[in-house]
């Protein structure tokens, strides 16, 4: 091992402007149906959105924290392995919705529960 690389892996990463990082909650490929019928990764289906947990915010994001759960379309994310984990980092404007407890009772909340 080279002595940059045991630096690099241990320097702390800071998130930027409104960067989200973000864990997938599920992993690509196979699912279930809530019926628990397996559909297959090859499957055509409709634009389909997942549920991620934020991890790290930028300085520059406001509706969004770590430990939220947030909504996002796969397709528009960009991948980066931090420590051997793989996370997703994208714009806060790509987000959709935001699952927090934080949110139960306030105006813009929509009754509905995860």
């Amino acid at each position: 091992m080279s002595e940059n690389t045991t630096t690099h892996d241990k320097l702390p990463i800071r998130m930027l402007h409104d960067r989200v990082l973000v864990k997938s909650d599920s992993p690509e490929g196979e699912r279930r149906s809530g019926g628990g019928i397996l559909i297959p990764a090859t499957a055509a289906v409709g634009k389909r959105l997942a549920w991620a947990e934020v991890v790290a915010i930028g300085q520059n994001v406001r509706t969004v924290e770590p430990g939220d759960r947030v909504l996002y379309d796969p397709e528009e994310r960009a991948e980066v392995e931090v420590r051997g984990a793989t996370y997703l980092l994208m714009r806060e404007r790509d987000l959709h919705a935001v699952a927090a407890e934080r949110l139960e009772g306030s105006e813009d909340s929509t009754g509905l529960y995860l």
